[in-house]
């Protein structure tokens, strides 16, 4: 499966940030979330584990009650139904991957 930026959707979540669904099939999902600087990705848990490797800025990360500051080539990963968030230091890019897929960013309008 072939599958180009061009034909995705991007999904304004507000508050500076955006997501974009690049793949999913099976019980796999690539996400890419775009913040502006300061934007927040608030405190939240999912069923679902979760990689997230930073593309561009600088993040402070929260994992499992753990603060930490990744940036471009760092890798996170989270464990199903972990509390995790984020504060965008610099604007930047994340590429989340999830198994299974979220049915609920494929349900979203």
């Amino acid at each position: 499966m072939f599958i180009y930026k061009s034909t995705t959707h991007l999904d304004d979540l507000g508050n500076g940030v955006t997501r974009r669904i690049l793949a999913h099939g099976g019980t796999m999902m690539a996400v890419e979330v775009t913040f502006e600087q300061d934007a927040v990705g608030p405190l939240h848990h999912h069923p679902h584990e979760q990689l997230t490797y930073v593309l561009s800025g600088r993040f402070a990360f929260t994992i499992d009650g753990v603060t930490k500051e990744v940036s471009a080539g760092d890798t996170l990963y989270k464990a199903p139904n972990i509390v995790h968030g984020c504060v965008c230091l610099e604007a930047g890019v994340l590429l989340d991957t999830f198994t299974p897929q979220r049915e609920d960013f494929l349900a979203a309008p």
